[in-house]
């Protein structure tokens, strides 16, 4: 999808739309159905505070282009239509909708590798300037880095990694391994409140610049610049097994004084409330990731993001192998803790398109639809 007007999604405005009947295999255990010809409801609570949707399943259509040839391919989706919206929402969040890439039979990855349209997997990259691409079917290249998907309360059911260390310019810190989901719906990286503290301590001993306040107080290690003095900033590298690293390719926040010029920047990670972290898309920028649900790992290589028309491509056909082992049952899939989505706009929800089977995460999300996203079936 590219270069077109986003505007509210109206299932009356679909010749292909249909709401589903409860009697889907999706909505035999929801609450709410009661007769096998009724539409099938959803309801989802979010993380941030009285922030949910609620609505009716609709299946339509998804149009999409194969990568080499662009010839077009029409794929059947199952999407939320959002009819009550409360806390966040109200306030003109995520005005075109979120896209649900998790693991559950209901995301869209997942309808693509039933059809037999693609492989079970699919990557994206960021640029810079928050545009990016999504390739459906895509499992990367040999020579990149990999680590496996691991349980996370007990079921694999989410995107998360076993971070070994944190590693601040050439000091790797002991004591700074932790479990992370990977979010590119999340806009900044959290880590566990202890590791936030070493990895803090350790990046404002490197750093050789005067730490001022900044007016958000969200960010606590910011330090002033201007556009003729730009301090060195240490590196941050997240270390995985069998030696595989990622470095945040630009993990700073910079802020402008009133006349527009460069006055300062912050370190852009977030100290996270719960035990578990989150690597999040400003760690993802400049790298292309691959989330491989068939060999159920997580890989990346570095990417400036652009479209080559001889790129490496991926066999078209089934998946080869089978479903993870445990996934969510159906009534988990439509009640599963969402990650609060992001703001981006004003435009008023009719009946925007909702996930429902996000990570769980905590703050600003920056969600794929809210961004220049260009979407291929490899």
């Amino acid at each position: 999808m590219q270069d077109r007007d986003l505007r509210i999604y109206r299932p009356a405005e679909s010749t292909t739309s249909r709401h589903l009947p409860c009697s889907h295999e999706l909505c035999q255990s929801v609450p709410g159905c009661t007769n096998p010809k009724q539409p099938c409801p959803y309801n989802i609570d979010y993380f941030s505070e009285n922030t949910t949707s609620s609505g009716l399943l609709i299946e339509d259509t998804l149009h999409l282009n194969y990568r080499e040839d662009h010839v077009p391919v029409n794929a059947s989706v199952i999407i939320g239509c959002g009819q009550k919206q409360s806390g966040d929402y109200l306030d003109g969040i995520a005005p075109d909708g979120l896209l649900g890439l998790g693991m559950a039979d209901i995301s869209v990855p997942s309808f693509l590798a039933r059809a037999g349209l693609v492989q079970n997997s699919f990557s994206m990259c960021f640029k810079e300037d928050s545009s990016g691409r999504i390739f459906f079917g895509d499992q990367g290249v040999p020579s990149q880095q990999s680590t496996p998907f691991v349980p996370l309360y007990g079921k694999l059911q989410t995107y998360a990694v076993n971070v070994d260390k944190s590693c601040i310019g050439h000091k790797c810190l002991e004591g700074t391994s932790f479990k992370a989901l990977v979010d590119s719906g999340t806009s900044f990286t959290s880590l566990p409140f202890d590791v936030y503290k070493a990895f803090t301590m350790e990046f404002d001993k490197q750093m050789n610049a005067t730490r001022v306040p900044y007016e958000d107080t969200t960010w606590k290690y910011c330090y002033s610049a201007s556009p003729l003095e730009m301090p060195d900033v240490p590196t941050i590298t997240l270390t995985f097994a069998a030696d595989k690293s990622l470095q945040a390719v630009n993990p700073i926040l910079p802020f402008n004084d009133k006349q527009g010029a460069l006055a300062g920047f912050c370190l852009a990670v977030l100290p996270s409330t719960e035990p578990i972290g989150i690597i999040a898309q400003n760690f993802l920028v400049g790298y292309h990731v691959v989330f491989d649900r068939e060999s159920m790992k997580l890989g990346w290589y570095r990417s400036e993001c652009r479209y080559v028309e001889d790129s490496t491509t991926v066999p078209l056909g089934p998946s080869q192998h089978d479903s993870p082992e445990d996934p969510l049952p159906s009534n988990e899939q439509q009640t599963s803790p969402a990650v609060t989505p992001a703001t981006a706009g004003t435009a008023p929800l009719s009946c925007a398109t909702t996930n429902l089977q996000m990570l769980l995460a905590s703050s600003y999300p920056l969600l794929l639809l809210t961004m220049s996203s260009v979407f291929f079936v490899s």
